[in-house]
């Protein structure tokens, strides 16, 4: 039971570090990175903002790597806490808001539709200023109405 909740509650936090992740670092410091993904058409098929995939993974495989050492440690399930919220966001994000891979064009969710208005609200900014909506799963109510 208290490896299910370390799991749970490390997916709902990674809400909040990437809340503060986007809002402080994609548009701050490494804005550079960012750039391109508030671009209105992509060049290529990947991004430099897709190194964030990879920030956000490094963490996952080494709590994964340490978390069976000596058998299955909660170290595990923090990193599948991680794996499964960058599964959670890659698919809402890159497959549903972006339609980076043309999956699912059309839906009638009315969460989904209001993170896909709440996102379309935070790509309204080309620049790294003035940005809003900088959560992905949990974003304000007023998006939810139709």
């Amino acid at each position: 039971m208290i490896f299910f909740l370390i799991f749970i509650g490390t997916f709902l936090i990674m809400e909040c570090v990437t809340w503060c992740t986007h809002k402080f670092v994609m548009h701050g410091s490494m804005w550079y990175f960012h750039a391109d993904h508030h671009q209105p058409k992509y060049a290529n098929v990947f991004e430099r903002n897709d190194i964030f995939f990879v920030i956000f993974a490094v963490p996952s495989i080494l709590l994964f790597y340490f978390g069976v050492e000596g058998g299955l440690n909660y170290k595990f399930f923090l990193g599948l806490g991680i794996m499964f919220y960058g599964f959670c966001y890659f698919m809402i994000h890159d497959v549903l808001i972006h339609q980076r891979f043309k999956w699912f064009k059309h839906t009638n969710n009315k969460y989904l539709i209001g993170l896909r208005k709440a996102h379309k609200v935070h790509h309204k900014h080309l620049g790294k200023q003035h940005g809003e909506c900088f959560g992905m799963l949990f974003v304000p109510f007023k998006y939810y109405k139709i």
